[in-house]
Order: structure tokens, then C-alpha cells, then sequence
């Protein structure tokens, strides 16, 4: 018992220092029991086949793809736009938007989506981001209540309940708890917010690393004379390559793009599929060709080969309202790259220095001091110094980096292009949310909430959801699943050597005496003061089974109790690093550890004691 508890302080101490990563200290302490044989092997690496872990990737996976399809952005910032810019609107809306988002996607993501919408809408409305932004990282804990998938600690308290042998907890179940919360938050933030928090300095004025890709649009003025041609069947061009067709000589327009998609075929299943303008390629007949010129040449180029203009010759502005008449960068990106003064393109043409046989790139223009150079650049020649717009797919782009003999490529570009949302796969993001969901909430169905998961995981790649499988692969926080891995052996070496007994039997022994009621108390502040210093997933691992002893000891319902350890753990708001999102909005509002505990500690409380009132009352003893 003594070797067990001292390997848990040991490793609480270095989660609190944070001078290591959480992942390598709880893979020490799972080590540690395996070398004093507390744990077999088997049941030392039995969290690494928990269903729990494995379900925590799936939703790391399919909230990745809410994202990557621009789904989560698309709904929040248009249910944001209803607030206009009334202050108590606004704040309202942040909170409930951000709370429903979060019982479905990680806490995490979710403030990272919601961030820089909020700051954007703070400035709008003329009030300083800080006064929203911590209620917006509070909001995502509370949201995370409100679902079975809503945050770790819940998986955890479902898992503890089914192991002991009690039915399983459904997907809303939790739903109660987190409205209460909420409403919670939002009565007691109203105040608190905007006697401490309105007044912060603006920090977000941050210099960038880069210029983002409208950036550079608007910079080269690449859509003022930017023109969609659709090709028909039968039209003279279909079958002829670019070079064949010589259409900077002929009628001095280029040619920036292909699209070729087949929503007729397959509406649900839209597909958007970009190609390069190569010399060598093959226009069919239903291309969408992007086409950059002046009107009256792009007239006469669609005249002769009988093409469809889709757009008016009107400015971007007016024609683009629509969002059809604007450059993508799905497959395509764009780029600048500067000249170096030893570089051998110095003095040579743009045509001459062959960039689109050599390295699979367009040149559009080219920044010259602070002349725009974007027409005729075939024959211009190049000059030290010289900032070169190029197009190109994004592997194409990812190479230019390597060549820094002649030129550097400037900001981060491939930074740029993981932004880049897969909008035209919303639809398909949002159905396949909506499958798991009822497959998880109504029980007529035959499937187990982890085969749920899984099976909406497997299909956001397999329908394109994100740009291939190592984008998926990307979106899983590998630290927080080793660290709950191997942080959940822990609560079976408490029991295997009687800690959570011995805990629970003090708990027991001190707070029995006057009722469940007062156990509940201590059980969700001793759980509430441990998130302060340690995760809330850790936490809720090694609480859950004294929690759970504890109820059974003085024989009443572990039900309401194990819900005070996840509502506990997710609810700690006094330290910006009891939770990543509290961490996360951090150096955006400019907040200090003071402004924390002004503002988290009340709410902390106050959470605490509406949670004991309330919990009973929910789930009775």
C-alpha cells in the first residue's frame, strides 16, 4: 500500500511541476508498479484496450473532421451574427453557442475554433475580447457536461459504473447536470466578467508570421479579373491541351485553375477535384475554367470555343457575393518566394527559368519593391530582390522550401494551407455527426457507443472528410490517450492494494456519520481541489473507485456521488491550468493568475454548492 501511494504522490508532484510531459510521467508510474509487481503485465496494459481510449480517438478523429470540413465554424459564427453588437446579447450567445458545441466536440477544439471568432466579434461590437474570452473557455467545460461524449471525465465514471456491475449511464443522461451548469455559469460570469474583466488591454495585436492566403489575394489583385468559363460538350476546346490552345499569345489570358466536379452524379457525395493548368493538360467538357484576363479577352476567348461565362464583368465584390466566383485552395495553394542575389534566375525571364516544367509551379505575379507586376510575365525578367507570387499544388509548394539556393520561401504557407476548410464536405460531416448521435442515443439500436464511434471515425475519412489519412491521424492528441492509458491501471492497483478503501473508509468514517449528503460534499471538494493541481481526466481515474466505495460502504447509490467526481473535475475554474482551454485563452485575454481566482474561485464554489443541492435531487441516494 505504501509503495502504491507513494508512486501516486511522486507522480502528482511532477504533474504539478510540469517540467516533464503528463505522458512520460504516468508511463513511469504505470512502470514503476509493473518493476514492484503491485500489476501483472496484463493488467498494467489493460487501459491501452480500454473501450474508453479507443473511443476518445474516434471522437479526436471526428471532431478533427467537424473541423476540417469548416462545419463547427460555418454554424457557430452564423448563430454568433444574430448578437450584432449588444454587449449582454453577445456574452449570451458565446456562452450558449460555445457550451453546445462542447458537449459534442472536445473542450479543447472547441475554444480553439471559437477563439478567433469571438475576438473578431468583440471588436466589432466595440468591448475588449477578455471580458468573453475566459467565460468562453468556462463555457466549453460546461458544454462538455452536457453528453456522454462531452469530456474524458465522463467516459470515465461510465466506465467505473459498468465495471461494478450497475447499468450504464445513456447519452444524455448527463444532460440535467450540464444545463444546470450552465445556467450556473452564465448567472454568476454575468456580473463577475464585467467587474473584473472589462477593462483588460487588447493583446491581440500580434504580428504574424505570414500573410494568410486572401491575404495574398487581394495583395495580387488575382480576383479583379478573375472569370469562370464552363466548357460544354461539343465545344471545339474539349480534348486540346493548354499549350495547344496558346492562349496568353492568342488572347492574352491564363489560365489559374480546373475544377472538375460531379455533384450530379453524386450530390451527397460532392467532389471537388482542383488541377493545375499544365501545358500538357486535357480540357474536357464540363471543366469550370478559372480564368484570369480582361473582360473583353476573356469574351473572345470564350466566343470563339463557345464556353459559358459564369460570372458578370463586374468588380469581385459584386460578383462574388455568392462565394462561386473566388479561388479555392483544396488541392491548389499559392505562395511567395523571394529571390536570392546568388540565385541564377537573376536576369532570366519567367518563361525562360521554366518554373512550370522544373518545379510544377505558375507564376502570377511578381512584387517589385512596391510595383505589382501581373501581366505579360513571360518576358519579364527577374531581378534580386524580386517576390515572386507562384501557384502550385501543395506538395509542389512543400518542395520550393527545399531550394534555398535561389530563392526563400516567405511566411508559412503550409501553416496557411491545414487552415484551409473542405467546405464542400459540410454536408456530409454533419450527416455522419448526426448518425453517431442516434446511434449512441437511442437504445433500440443494436450498437455499443464505442462501435459508434468508430464507424463515424472510419467514415469521415472514407468520404474525404479530411485530405488523407494522416490528416485524420493528425487530429488525435496522442499525450492525453498514453497519459489516460496509463493512468487508468492506477485506480486498479488503489483498489488491488486497498488505497481507495483505506480513503474511502476515512471518508467514510469522518463524514458518514452525518449523512450522504455531507460524503457527497467531501467527495466533490476533495475531487474539485485535486483538478487544481492534476488533470481533470487523472482525477476523475483516481476518484471514480473511492467514489464508488465510498457510496457502497454506507449503502446508497454511487450514481450521484460518481457524478460529483466528473462534475468536480471538469468544473475547476480557479487556475488556468487545471484545463486546457483555460490555458488556451490565456495570453489572448492578457489574464494574470489573479484574474483567475477573482473570477474562477467564486464560480468554483458557488458550482460546488448548487452540485450538492442539485445531485440528489437528480439522481437520488
Amino acid at each position: 500500500m505504501l509503495i502504491t501511494i507513494l508512486i501516486l504522490v511522486i507522480s502528482a508532484a511532477f504533474f504539478v511541476s510540469g517540467k516533464f510531459r503528463s505522458d512520460i510521467v504516468a508511463l513511469c508510474a504505470l512502470m514503476a508498479l509493473l518493476i514492484f509487481q503491485i500489476l501483472t503485465p496484463e493488467e498494467a496494459l489493460s487501459g491501452f484496450s480500454n473501450q474508453v481510449v479507443i473511443m476518445m480517438i474516434g471522437l479526436f478523429v471526428v471532431g478533427g473532421a467537424i473541423f476540417q470540413t469548416g462545419l463547427a465554424k460555418m454554424i457557430s459564427s452564423r448563430i454568433l451574427k444574430l448578437a450584432g453588437k449588444n454587449e449582454l446579447r453577445l456574452f449570451l450567445l458565446v456562452m450558449l453557442v460555445t457550451g453546445g458545441i462542447g458537449a459534442f466536440v472536445s473542450n479543447t477544439g472547441t475554444v480553439a475554433l471559437m477563439l478567433p471568432i469571438v475576438v473578431s466579434l468583440a471588436y466589432n461590437a466595440g468591448m475588449s475580447p477578455s471580458r468573453l474570452l475566459m467565460p468562453l473557455a468556462f463555457a466549453s467545460s460546461m458544454g462538455g457536461m452536457m453528453t456522454l461524449i462531452g469530456t474524458p471525465p465522463n467516459l470515465v465514471i461510465q466506465d467505473a459504473l459498468t465495471n461494478a456491475g450497475y447499468e450504464s449511464l445513456s447519452f444524455f443522461s448527463f444532460l440535467p447536470v450540464g444545463l444546470i451548469c450552465l445556467a450556473t455559469g452564465i448567472i454568476v460570469l454575468l456580473p463577475l466578467s464585467k467587474i473584473f474583466l472589462s477593462k483588460k488591454e487588447n493583446g491581440s495585436d500580434r504580428m504574424q508570421s505570414g500573410k494568410s492566403l486572401s491575404q495574398l489575394v487581394n495583395e495580387y489583385s488575382l480576383s479583379d479579373n478573375l472569370f469562370r468559363l464552363r466548357v460544354p460538350a461539343g465545344s471545339p476546346i474539349t480534348g486540346k491541351t493548354v499549350i495547344d490552345l496558346d492562349l496568353r499569345r492568342k488572347f492574352r489570358v491564363n489560365i489559374m485553375e480546373i475544377r472538375r466536379g460531379e455533384t450530379s452524379q453524386h450530390r451527397f457525395l460532392k467532389t471537388v477535384t482542383q488541377e493545375l493548368a499544365s501545358a500538357r493538360t486535357v480540357i474536357r467538357a464540363g471543366d469550370i475554367l478559372y480564368v484570369n484576363g480582361d473582360a473583353g479577352a476573356v469574351d473572345r476567348f470564350a466566343g470563339e470555343y463557345g464556353m459559358e461565362i459564369l460570372d458578370s464583368h463586374t468588380s469581385e465584390e459584386a460578383a462574388g457575393t455568392s462565394g462561386q466566383k473566388t479561388l479555392a485552395f483544396y488541392d491548389i495553394g499559392i505562395a511567395e518566394i523571394l529571390l536570392m542575389p546568388s540565385s541564377n534566375m537573376i536576369n532570366r525571364t519567367v518563361r525562360d527559368a521554366g518554373f512550370r516544367d522544373k518545379y510544377h509551379v505558375n507564376v502570377l505575379g511578381i512584387r517589385r519593391k512596391h510595383e505589382y507586376i501581373l501581366h505579360e510575365l513571360g518576358e519579364v525578367k527577374m531581378h534580386s530582390g524580386d517576390v515572386l507570387l507562384v501557384q502550385g499544388t501543395w506538395p509542389a509548394i512543400a518542395k520550393l522550401d527545399k531550394e534555398d539556393t535561389d530563392w526563400v520561401v516567405l511566411g508559412q504557407p503550409l501553416e496557411e494551407a491545414a487552415k484551409v476548410t473542405l467546405d464542400y464536405k459540410a454536408p456530409v460531416a454533419a450527416v455522419i455527426m448526426i448518425l453517431m448521435v442516434v446511434m449512441m442515443v437511442f437504445d433500440f439500436i443494436p450498437v455499443a457507443p464505442v462501435t459508434a464511434v468508430m464507424i463515424a471515425g472510419m467514415l469521415m475519412v472514407l468520404t474525404g472528410c479530411f485530405r488523407n489519412v494522416e490528416a485524420a491521424y493528425k487530429t488525435i492528441n496522442w499525450e492525453t490517450i498514453v497519459l489516460f492509458a496509463a493512468m487508468l491501471p492506477m485506480s486498479l492497483a488503489l483498489e488491488k492494494t486497498g488505497v481507495s478503501g483505506y480513503i474511502s473508509g476515512a471518508l467514510v468514517s469522518g463524514l458518514g456519520d452525518f449523512g450522504p449528503t455531507a460524503l457527497l460534499a467531501g467527495i466533490y471538494f476533495t475531487a474539485s481541489l485535486m483538478t487544481m493541481f492534476i488533470s481533470n481526466t487523472v482525477t476523475a481515474v483516481l476518484m471514480a473507485p473511492i467514489a464508488l466505495q465510498s457510496a457502497i460502504q454506507v449503502g446508497v447509490s454511487p450514481v450521484p456521488f460518481l457524478f460529483a467526481v466528473t462534475v468536480a473535475a471538469s468544473m475547476c475554474f480557479a487556475s488556468p491550468f487545471s484545463t486546457p482551454p483555460n490555458a488556451l485563452v490565456m495570453p489572448a485575454g492578457q489574464y494574470t493568475f489573479m484574474d483567475y481566482i477573482r473570477v474562477g474561485l467564486p464560480l468554483q464554489i458557488i458550482m460546488g454548492i448548487v452540485m450538492i443541492i442539485v445531485l440528489p435531487l437528480l439522481f437520488p441516494f
